[in-house]
C-alpha cells in the first residue's frame, strides 16, 4: 500500500517540473498558432510557414540527446535551471519579431534552450515517480504541457492583438525566468547514478531495441500530427474567413482534449487494464481519424471535430509511450533515453509541418494532411511488435504487453 505522506511529498517535489513542461508547450504553441493564423498577413507562404513552425523542433533534434546525457552525468536540476534561464534570455530576441529573420532566430534559440530542460524534466519525473505510478505522473506532466498548449494559443492571440509578437515574446521571457527560480528553489536535487561504460555497439543496440524504438516512433507520429495541426488548422480556418480568435482557438481545443485525456490515460496504464500496445495503437488510430476529418471536412465545425479527435488520440498515446520507456530503462541512463526519445519526438514535430507544407505546395493542403494520416496509420501498425515489459519492472496489477 502506498504511503499518502510520501505521495504528497512526491507531488510537491514534481510540481516545478510540471511548470517547466508548461513553459515549453506554452512557448512553442502560442507562437506556432500565431504564425498559422497571421502568416499570410506577414507575407509567409505555406512552405515558409511550415519552416517557421518546424525550426523550434529542428534545434531540439540535435541537442536533446546531448543535454539528456549531461543530465545523467551532472544531475538534472542544473540542466533544467540553465535551460529555463536560456529560454527566457533568447525570447528577448523576439522583441524584433516584425523582422522574419529575428522571428526565426528567436524560435531557433527557444528550441535550443528547451532541448536542455525538457528531457531533463522527463527523466526527473521518471526518477521521482514510484514503480507502478509512472503512468500517473507522466499523465499529469503531459496534462500540464497540454495546459500550456491550451492557454498558449489563447493568451498568445490576446497578446498578439494587443502588442504584436514582441509582447508575446516578452511575456514568455518573464514566465521562463520565474519558472527557473521556482525550480532552483523547490526541486530536490536528484543525484546522478554510477553508469557503466557503453561502447558504440551498446548505444546502437539500445536505441534499436523494439522496447525503445516503437514507443519513440509513436511519440514521433503523435507530435508530427500535433505540430502540423497547431499551425495548419488555424491557417485553414483563416482561409475560411474565420475570426482570429476562432482560428487560434482550434489549437486550444486540441490541447484541452489532450490535457483532459492524459491524466485518465496515465491512471488507466497504472491499473494494467489496457496494454501499452493496445493503447498506443488506439491513440494513433484516433489521430489518423482526426487528420482525415480535417482533410475531408475543412469547414470550421469540421476543423473543431478534428482538433478534438487529435487531442484525445495524442493524450492517449503519449503517457503510455513515456511510461513504457521509463519502465524499460535503467535509472542511470534515464536522461539519455528520454533525450533520445524526445529526439524522435522532435523529428516528428518538425517533419509533420514540413511534410504537410511540402505536399501542399505541389498539391493542396487537404492532400498534405492525407499524406500525414497515412504515415501515422503505418506507425500504428508497427505497435504490434511492441515487447512485453517484465512484471517486476512495473509492479503493475495487470497485463502490460
Amino acid at each position: 500500500m502506498s504511503d499518502p505522506a510520501a505521495s504528497a511529498r512526491t507531488r510537491v517535489s514534481i510540481a516545478p517540473l510540471y511548470a517547466a513542461g508548461f513553459v515549453t508547450a506554452f512557448g512553442a504553441h502560442s507562437i506556432a498558432a500565431g504564425i498559422g493564423a497571421t502568416g499570410e498577413s506577414i507575407g509567409l507562404d505555406l512552405l515558409r510557414m511550415g519552416a517557421l513552425l518546424a525550426i523550434y523542433d529542428l534545434a531540439e533534434v540535435f541537442l536533446k540527446p546531448v543535454f539528456g546525457s549531461l543530465a545523467d552525468r551532472i544531475g538534472a536540476k542544473p540542466v533544467i535551471v540553465f535551460g529555463l534561464l536560456a529560454f527566457g534570455i533568447v525570447s528577448l530576441i523576439g522583441l524584433w519579431s516584425s523582422n522574419t529573420i529575428a522571428l526565426a532566430v528567436a524560435r531557433l534559440g527557444q528550441g535550443a534552450a528547451a532541448s536542455a530542460f525538457s528531457p531533463a524534466s522527463s527523466a526527473t519525473v521518471a526518477r521521482l515517480a514510484a514503480p507502478g505510478a509512472k503512468g500517473r505522473y507522466f499523465g499529469r506532466y503531459g496534462s500540464w504541457k497540454g495546459l500550456g498548449y491550451t492557454l498558449g494559443p489563447l493568451i498568445g492571440a490576446a497578446l498578439i492583438f494587443t502588442g504584436g509578437f514582441a509582447l508575446l515574446f516578452a511575456f514568455l521571457s518573464a514566465v521562463a525566468i520565474l519558472t527557473a527560480l521556482w525550480v532552483a528553489i523547490a526541486l530536490p536535487r536528484v543525484d546522478p547514478l554510477p553508469r557503466p561504460r557503453y561502447t558504440v555497439a551498446d548505444l546502437v543496440r539500445q536505441t534499436t531495441e523494439r522496447g525503445f524504438l516503437i514507443p519513440t516512433l509513436v511519440l514521433a507520429a503523435s507530435s508530427g500530427a500535433l505540430g502540423a495541426a497547431i499551425g495548419f488548422l488555424p491557417a485553414m480556418a483563416s482561409s475560411e474567413e474565420a475570426p482570429l480568435f476562432a482560428s487560434i482557438a482550434l489549437a486550444s481545443v486540441l490541447a484541452l482534449s489532450s490535457t483532459l485525456t492524459q491524466p485518465w490515460a496515465g491512471r488507466l496504464r497504472d491499473s494494467g487494464r489496457v496494454s501499452d500496445r493496445a493503447a498506443m495503437a488506439l491513440g494513433l488510430a484516433i489521430i489518423t481519424a482526426g487528420i482525415l476529418v480535417a482533410a475531408l471536412l475543412p469547414t470550421l465545425p469540421g476543423l473543431y471535430v478534428a482538433a478534438g479527435l487529435l487531442g484525445i488520440g495524442i493524450g492517449l498515446a503519449t503517457p503510455f509511450s513515456f511510461a513504457h520507456l521509463a519502465d524499460a530503462t535503467p535509472p542511470e541512463r534515464m536522461g539519455r533515453t528520454m533525450g533520445t526519445a524526445e529526439l524522435g519526438r522532435e523529428l516528428g514535430d518538425a517533419g509533420g509541418p514540413l511534410l504537410v507544407g511540402g505536399v501542399a505546395v505541389v498539391a493542396t493542403l487537404p492532400i498534405g494532411l492525407t499524406a500525414l494520416a497515412i504515415v501515422v496509420a503505418l506507425t500504428g501498425s508497427a505497435t504490434r511488435m511492441l515487447p512485453r515489459i517484465p512484471a517486476e519492472s512495473t509492479k503493475a496489477t495487470g497485463p502490460n504487453a
